[in-house]
C-alpha cells in the first residue's frame, strides 16, 4: 500500500521503535510528587492572566496545564499559526516559577477544518454525522483527519519540544474508542482485518461464518458490524472492538513519535485516560512514556459507604487505577482529579468537606508522581459554567476544595523534608503483593455473552481485588507482556479466552514455585471467542487437576449455597460443577440443588506451587475473599484485616492511611509510630502518614 505522506508513514514505524520501553525518569524522586492545575489563557482577558498565574503560585501549585482544547486559537486559519499568546503565557508561567504541560488539541477541530472536511467527522450507523460544537466528534480512522492532525502537531513541538519550561506533553484529551461507520472507518476496518488474517478463509474460520449462512469470499463484502442488530455476528464484533482500540492507541502513537522527532529527552509524553476498563487503548499505547488518568469521585451515583457515602465516592475507585495504571510503565500520574462540585454528573452533589484533600493523599498512595486538577478558574460560560474550579467565578476567591489543594501542597512540602531516598516499604507488605492478571477482551466477550443477567465481569475481577484491599496488599494488574515470575501470587479472575501458550506459562509459573488463583469461566474459548473442539474448559484440566463437568446459572430469586469451612454464601451468578482429580483437595461445596455436594472450590499442587480453582461467583463477595484468606495462610503470608472503607498503602518509606468510612477508626499500628500528617485516629476524610 503507497502511503500518502510522511505522518502516514510512522504508523508503520509504531511496531519496530517501541520508544517506549526505554521509559526514562523524568521526575526527581525528592519531590516525591508535584501539583498542578489546567489554565485556559485563550477563556480569560490577557489583562488578567499575570494575577491568577501569580495565584495559582501562591496556592502551591508547581505547573499548569495548557492548550488542551485551543487549536482553533492555535490554527485560526488554515495553514496560518498563532502561537505568541501561548508564548505569552508560557512566559508568565515561568515568570512565577511555574513549569508547564502542553497539550495537543486534537479533540476538538476549528470550524474551518470541520466544514472544509465534514468526513473528518464520526458517522452514526444511521448515517448521521456527529457536529462541530462539542468535543472528541472527529474521527480518528478518517486518513485526512489524522494527516492534518500531525501537522499542527509538528508545528506545536517545533515551536515547543526544545522549551526548557514544557515538562512534558498530554495527547488529545480523555481518549476512547468511538463506533464510527464512516467511509474511512470502513475501509481501514478492512485493511485490518486483511493484515490480522490474510486469507478470507481464515476469516471465514475464525469467525465460523458457516452458521447462518454468513460465509464471505471477499475482505470488501464485510462491513463495521451494526449495533442496533440482533445476534450479530459475536467473533466479528470482538475483531471491530480490536480495530476500534488500535484506531485511537496507534493515533497517539503517531502523535507520540512525531513529538519524540522535534521534542529533548526531559520532556515526557503521556495521555489522560478514563479508567474503564474494558477500553483496549489503556494498555495499548505502546509509544507513551507512561500512562496516566482521569478521576472523579462524586457526580451522583449512589456509591460510597453509609447513608452520605455519595460525597466522598467509593475507595477503590481511585484506588483501583491507581493499581491499574501503575504497573504499565512503573510511572503514572493523574491528569484530571476533581476540584470540588461537577456539572455533568445525575446529581452534582458538594464533596464532603476534606474529600477533595483525602482523593490527593489516596492517589499519592498509589505512587503518583504527579497531580493535576481541572480547572483553576470557574468558567463563566460553555458546557461546563456549573464545574468547579480552584478559585471561584470572580476568578480570585478560592473555592473550599481549592483551599484543600493548597492544605495538600503544604503538606507535601513538609513531606519532603522527611524523605530520605532508598527507604524500602515494609518486608510484609511486599509479602503480599499480588498480581491480577486482565485482558480487556476477556470482558467484552464475557459481557457480549453473559448468559445470564446476574453475571457482571467487572464486579467480579472486584470481589478479588476489593478482598486484597482489605488484607492491606499492594496489587498490581498485570497483562499478558509482565512476567509472572515477580509474583508469588497471581490471580487470573474469568479468564475466558486464552491458547496453550498461556496455559503453558501458567504451568511454569506453578511449577517453579507460584501460586495462582483461577475462577469461573476461564478456559473456555479460543482468543477468538470460539469454543474449543473438546471437552467444556478442557484445556485447563492438567493445570487445576479436575475437569468442568457442567456450568449452572440460578434464578435471582432463588440463591442457592457454597459451603466453605462451615460458613455458607449465596451465589446466582455463574457455577462450575467440578471432577477432582484424586489429588486435589475440595475445599467448597455447592449445596441446594441436584448436584448438591459436588465441589465448586479446588485446590492442587504442581512442582512447587499451587493452584486454587474457584468455580463460582459469589453475590456478595465473601465467599472469594474466604478463599483469598486461607491461601495466604497457607503460603504464610501475613495479612491486615482493615474495616471497609479503610485503606493502607506504603510508597517512599512512608506510610498513607484513607478513610471513606462513615466512622472514625483507630489505625493498627505500633503505639510509638511517628505520624507526620494525622494521628492514629482517623476519622472520616481522614488522612494519615507516617514512618516506621
Amino acid at each position: 500500500m503507497k502511503m500518502k505522506n510522511k505522518y502516514l508513514l510512522l504508523a508503520l514505524l509504531i511496531p519496530a521503535i517501541h520508544l517506549a520501553a526505554q521509559n526514562p525518569n523524568r521526575f526527581d524522586s525528592k519531590d516525591l510528587t508535584i501539583v498542578g492545575t489546567y489554565y485556559y489563557p485563550e477563556h480569560w482577558d490577557e489583562s488578567q492572566w499575570e494575577r491568577d498565574l501569580k495565584q495559582i503560585k501562591e496556592l502551591g501549585f508547581e505547573f499548569v496545564h495548557y492548550a488542551e482544547f485551543a487549536w482553533a486559537q492555535l490554527e485560526p486559519k488554515e495553514g496560518v499559526y498563532t502561537f505568541d499568546w501561548l508564548d505569552r503565557a508560557v512566559d508568565l508561567a515561568d515568570k512565577n516559577g511555574l513549569k508547564v504541560i502542553m497539550c495537543t488539541s486534537t479533540a476538538t477541530p476549528p470550524v474551518w477544518l470541520v466544514r472544509k472536511h465534514p468526513d473528518v467527522l464520526i458517522e452514526h450507523e444511521d448515517g448521521t454525522k456527529m457536529d462541530h460544537g462539542a468535543r472528541q466528534h472527529p474521527s480518528v480512522s478518517n486518513d485526512f483527519y489524522r494527516e492534518y492532525s500531525m501537522k499542527m502537531i509538528e508545528k506545536l513541538a517545533q515551536h515547543y519540544g526544545k522549551d526548557k519550561r514544557i515538562i512534558g506533553w498530554q495527547l488529545d484529551n480523555e481518549p476512547r474508542p468511538a463506533q464510527d461507520y464512516g467511509e474511512d472507518a470502513q475501509q481501514r476496518f478492512g485493511k485490518w482485518l486483511q493484515n490480522r488474517y490474510e486469507t478470507i478463509d481464515a476469516l471465514n474460520k475464525a469467525w465460523g461464518t458457516a452458521f447462518w449462512s454468513q460465509v464471505y469470499t471477499d475482505f470488501s463484502e464485510i462491513n463495521i458490524p451494526r449495533v442496533s442488530q440482533m445476534f450479530m455476528n459475536s467473533h466479528q464484533i470482538l475483531d471491530y472492538k480490536r480495530f476500534s482500540t488500535e484506531e485511537m492507541a496507534s493515533f497517539l502513537d503517531e502523535q507520540t513519535l512525531l513529538i519524540r522527532k522535534n521534542a529533548d529527552p526531559h520532556q515526557w509524553i503521556t495521555t489522560n485516560y478514563i479508567p474503564e476498563y474494558s477500553d483496549g487503548h489503556l494498555r495499548l499505547s505502546n509509544q507513551l512514556d507512561f500512562h496516566s488518568y482521569t478521576r472523579y469521585m462524586v457526580f451522583g451515583e449512589d456509591y460510597g459507604i453509609g447513608r452520605k457515602g455519595y460525597r466522598l465516592g467509593p475507595v477503590e475507585r481511585i484506588a483501583k487505577a491507581n493499581d491499574f495504571f501503575r504497573p504499565v510503565d512503573g510511572v503514572y500520574g493523574v491528569m484530571e482529579l476533581q476540584p470540588g462540585q461537577v456539572n455533568w454528573g445525575k446529581i452534582n452533589s458538594q464533596p464532603l468537606p476534606g474529600a477533595v484533600r483525602l482523593w490527593l493523599w489516596h492517589v499519592f498512595a498509589g505512587g503518583s508522581k504527579f497531580a493535576c486538577t481541572y480547572r483553576y478558574r470557574q468558567p463563566l460560560y460553555g458546557t461546563e459554567l456549573y464545574h468547579y474550579g480552584i478559585v471561584g467565578p470572580d476568578g480570585v476567591t478560592p473555592t473550599k476544595s481549592g483551599l484543600e489543594y493548597l492544605q495538600f501542597t503544604k503538606e507535601i512540602a513538609q513531606l519532603r523534608k522527611e524523605y530520605k531516598q532508598g527507604e524500602k516499604n515494609p518486608e510484609a507488605y511486599e509479602k503480599r503483593r499480588t498480581a491480577i492478571l486482565y485482558n480487556h477482551e476477556n470482558t467484552w466477550e464475557m459481557e457480549k455473552n453473559r448468559q445470564t443477567t446476574e453475571w457482571n465481569t467487572e464486579n467480579h475481577i472486584d470481589k478479588y481485588y476489593n478482598a486484597l484491599k482489605n488484607f492491606g496488599a499492594p496489587v498490581d494488574f498485570i497483562d499478558e507482556r509482565n512476567d509472572f515470575s515477580k509474583y508469588n501470587v497471581m490471580i487470573a479472575p474469568a479468564y475466558e479466552m486464552l491458547d496453550k501458550e498461556l496455559v503453558q506459562r501458567w504451568t511454569s509459573y506453578v511449577e517453579q514455585g507460584g501460586n495462582l488463583v483461577l475462577t469461573c469461566r476461564t478456559g473456555h474459548k479460543t482468543r477468538n471467542g470460539q469454543l474449543f473442539e473438546a471437552p467444556f474448559g478442557e484445556p485447563i484440566y492438567a493445570l487445576i487437576g479436575a475437569k468442568i463437568d457442567f456450568y449452572d446459572l440460578l434464578q435471582p430469586r432463588t440463591p442457592d449455597q457454597i459451603v466453605f469451612e462451615d460458613n455458607k454464601y449465596d451465589w446466582t451468578s455463574w457455577g462450575e460443577i467440578l471432577i477432582p482429580d484424586a489429588k486435589t483437595e475440595t475445599w467448597a461445596t455447592f449445596q441446594g440443588d441436584f448436584y448438591a455436594g459436588s465441589p465448586a472450590v479446588i485446590h492442587c499442587r504442581l512442582g512447587k506451587g499451587t493452584v486454587t480453582y474457584v468455580g463460582v461467583d459469589s453475590q456478595k463477595g465473601d465467599l472469594e475473599k474466604a478463599v483469598l484468606k486461607k491461601l495466604y495462610v497457607n503460603l504464610n503470608v501475613p495479612l491486615s484485616d482493615l474495616p471497609a472503607g479503610l485503606h493502607i498503602e506504603y510508597r517512599d518509606g512512608f506510610g498513607i492511611a484513607v478513610n471513606y468510612a462513615d466512622q472514625t477508626y483507630t489505625l493498627p499500628l505500633p503505639a510509638n509510630t511517628k505520624y507526620i500528617i494525622g494521628d492514629q485516629e482517623i476519622p472520616t476524610a481522614g488522612v494519615s502518614v507516617w514512618k516506621e
